[in-house]
């Protein structure tokens, strides 16, 4: 009969990870399910929704251990709920006593035979940096798509560029965010569906993300937590060729300032001319302007300015602008090649980031 003592909080934050990813409502009712398998060092968690597999270690003191299926969901807002902060869990012949404070629930397991067998690999092809991985990948995930009809929009590609260094791209077709970042080892290009980056970055925190390359799979472990992602076919488009090259003005400003004018002048942008606002700069100064059925907004920006033309006009729209000026902190750089070509928006001390947009007809 196996007994286990775990802490609430160690217990739901593992629940809570698997939580995401195992589906609450299933064809297959198995899949709705989590497997729990139980060591002397602690329980290992896993679940699947197809897409993607999630197994996670949680520390717990363990007597006589055995493995079981549970309902994930209810299990997890059971654990939750609980009053006290130590969990005891016990198999009595088909079900799982759940016990904390005066609380006591009984939950029915289900068919460990039957569930999917989830296997992860042992060696890792590559490793990376996990914060830095998340980070990338979480200052470029806006710009992927989440209904385009090439599914290569919908994923983010991760580049190994040689030289130390690795870059994520994500495009809808309308803009571009890149990430460059730094990365050892010769990893491979690959796309990978942006709603798995979701979980990603919400799984990797700090120390090392181990990277195994199967076919048409990537396994991502780290010291806690293992992950299978199905990744994208299909070719990533050619971002290059839309980054401007032949930048003909340049203005620098605080982030924190254009992000707070361009919120505030975009409250009257027309919602159907997508969200349209204008940008003049001339003279040191950058006009923002918007107008919809019920007004008109301006607000004046004082910038640095620099490059060959005195002075341009751009429209870009407001929700875009918002997205790209995001990841940036500190000073932001607009770099303009003229108002009818891509615009580049990125930190103005470099940091890798950089995100490219079309402009609106003027």
């Amino acid at each position: 009969m196996m007994r286990a003592h775990v802490t609430k909080k160690t217990l739901s934050e593992g629940l809570g990870l698997l939580e995401r990813v195992v589906p609450s409502r299933s064809s297959n009712p198995l899949l709705t399910s989590l497997k729990v398998e139980a060591s002397e060092a602690g329980l290992t968690l896993s679940g699947t929704n197809l897409e993607i597999d999630l197994s996670c270690f949680v520390p717990a003191e363990v007597q006589d251990p055995q493995s079981f299926v549970v309902p994930a969901h209810l299990f997890a807002q059971i654990v939750r709920n609980l009053g006290g902060e130590l969990v005891e869990l016990e198999i009595v012949g088909s079900e799982l006593a759940v016990r904390a404070g005066g609380s006591d629930f009984k939950l029915q397991t289900g068919d460990l035979e039957a569930y999917p067998p989830l296997s992860f690999p042992a060696h890792a092809d590559v490793s990376l940096d996990a914060a830095e991985l998340a980070r990338a990948f979480g200052s470029v995930r806006y710009a992927a798509s989440n209904e385009a009809f090439q599914a290569v929009f919908r994923g983010i590609k991760l580049e190994h560029r040689g030289g130390g260094s690795a870059r994520v791209v994500a495009s809808d077709g309308y803009r571009v965010a890149i990430r460059d970042f730094p990365a050892d080892g010769d990893g491979r290009n690959l796309i990978v569906p942006a709603r798995s980056a979701d979980e990603l970055i919400r799984v990797l925190k700090d120390g090392e993300a181990r990277f195994t390359y199967g076919e048409g799979m990537l396994s991502v472990t780290t010291d806690r937590v293992r992950m299978n992602l199905k990744l994208l076919d299909g070719d990533f488009p050619d971002y290059e060729r839309v980054i401007p090259k032949d930048i003909k003005l340049q203005v620098t400003l605080p982030g924190t300032a254009l992000k707070e004018a361009v919120n505030r002048v975009a409250v009257l942008a027309d919602k159907n001319a997508n969200n349209r606002v204008e940008f003049l700069v001339s003279e040191g100064k950058l006009r923002l302007a918007a107008e919809g059925d019920y007004g008109r907004a301006q607000d004046t920006l004082d910038v640095t300015q620099g490059g060959s033309e005195p002075a341009m006009s751009l429209a870009f729209n407001a929700r875009h602008v918002l997205d790209a000026l995001g990841p940036i902190e500190g000073e932001a750089e607009l770099l303009f090649s003229g108002s009818t070509s891509p615009a580049i928006f990125r930190a103005s001390g470099g940091g890798g980031y950089m995100a490219v947009m079309v402009t609106l007809r003027v």
